[in-house]
């Protein structure tokens, strides 16, 4: 495909494959044949790989300034991403009851609630910053389009999750709202050491990513 036509048939493939798999229907005939397990891998790695073919493609679109990019943008990006993986290593499956991509909700402790005292949606959170933090060095028209609707898409998806958690919780929501924001944002004592992990882990997953940035997505985010 040349001009537009692969970064339209991309974005259009990726907005119909979230779509689609988790309409009620299709997800439980596939989980019927595989197994939830099995959805969830399925469904990562193709998520996953229409992704990376996406922004592929937003950096094969036809090169149109929108703006240029600052002298710190390079540097600027590395530094909010840092903060974005060290935010989703300390959230992701950890009780969160406000919001999705937690685990074991039953036990979250509102009392010490870490991350979840500052936002509802950290992953949300995450993919706003991520979103952001690229737009800034990649100010051509196709890259303005891919990120300025992830970060859209994560706001609304903020506004649509509360309105369904609070009518999900019903009148449970707002105490456990306002417990969570006056408590400490500091992990339990049982806690602590596997804040300290997951901040290891985060630290690894970011060289990693830094590594494998340009040889999978073409661009090299070292300045």
């Amino acid at each position: 495909m040349s001009g537009w036509g692969e970064f339209i048939s991309a974005f259009a493939v990726f907005l119909l494959s979230h779509a689609i798999p988790v309409r009620p229907a299709v997800k439980g005939w596939v989980v019927a044949r595989i197994g939830a397990r099995g959805f969830t891998i399925g469904y990562s790695v193709l998520s996953t790989a229409i992704l990376v073919w996406l922004i592929g493609a937003a950096g094969r679109a036809p090169f149109v300034v929108v703006w240029d990019a600052p002298a710190w943008a390079a540097v600027f990006t590395l530094f909010v991403m840092f903060d974005v993986v060290m935010v989703l290593a300390l959230t992701i499956g950890r009780p969160n009851p406000f919001s999705f991509g937690g685990a074991r909700n039953e036990t979250f402790d509102a009392a010490h609630p870490e991350l979840v005292r500052f936002t509802r949606h950290p992953l949300l959170v995450g993919l706003a910053a991520w979103a952001a933090a690229h737009m800034v060095p990649n100010g051509d028209l196709a890259h303005v389009i891919l990120f300025g609707t992830f970060a859209g898409f994560a706001v609304l998806g903020m506004a649509i999750i509360n309105r369904r958690k609070r009518r999900q919780m019903g009148a449970a929501y707002a105490p456990l709202l306002a417990q969570t924001r006056a408590a400490t944002w500091r992990p339990a004592p049982h806690a602590r050491r596997a804040m300290i992990r997951r901040l290891i882990i985060g630290a690894v997953i970011y060289v990693v990513l830094i590594a494998l940035h340009g040889p999978v997505i073409g661009v090299y985010p070292w300045p």
